[in-house]
């Protein structure tokens, strides 16, 4: 992933829009939306860095390189439970899935299963 994708799920994850986190960090949305542009050619330095990820609740090293987990080790979120949505309804329904109890999920993944399309076999060779 790269740090123009990283600063903007940090800041979605955040529930923050350009404009907060630019008034956050005393930088003009434009610098934001800069820094988020996958075209974009300026990025925040170490130090500014280090301020957006407690702007928005991220770790560091998550943020400056994609390394470990992306949540501040403070949040208690296991890493195997830290997820990349940017879609708030995608969000909810993660959310909202996670609470329900093994029975639910199981019939939750039923219905899905059965409205997937059907992918065609493949035919073994000489058969």
């Amino acid at each position: 992933m790269k740090l123009s994708t990283r600063i903007r799920t940090a800041r979605v994850r955040a529930g923050m829009s350009q404009a907060d986190l630019a008034g956050a960090l005393g930088v003009s949305r434009s610098a934001v939306g800069n820094w988020e542009s996958a075209k974009g050619r300026v990025f925040p330095s170490t130090e500014r860095l280090s301020e957006l990820a407690m702007a928005t609740g991220v770790s560091y090293e998550w943020l400056a390189t994609g390394r470990g987990a992306p949540q501040a080790p403070s949040d208690g979120i296991p890493a195997a439970d830290a997820e990349f949505v940017d879609d708030p309804v995608e969000r909810r329904l993660l959310e909202a899935f996670r609470a329900c109890n093994e029975q639910f999920k199981q019939a939750i993944l039923t219905v899905l299963e059965a409205q997937a399309p059907q992918r065609p076999r493949r035919q073994r060779p000489g058969g």
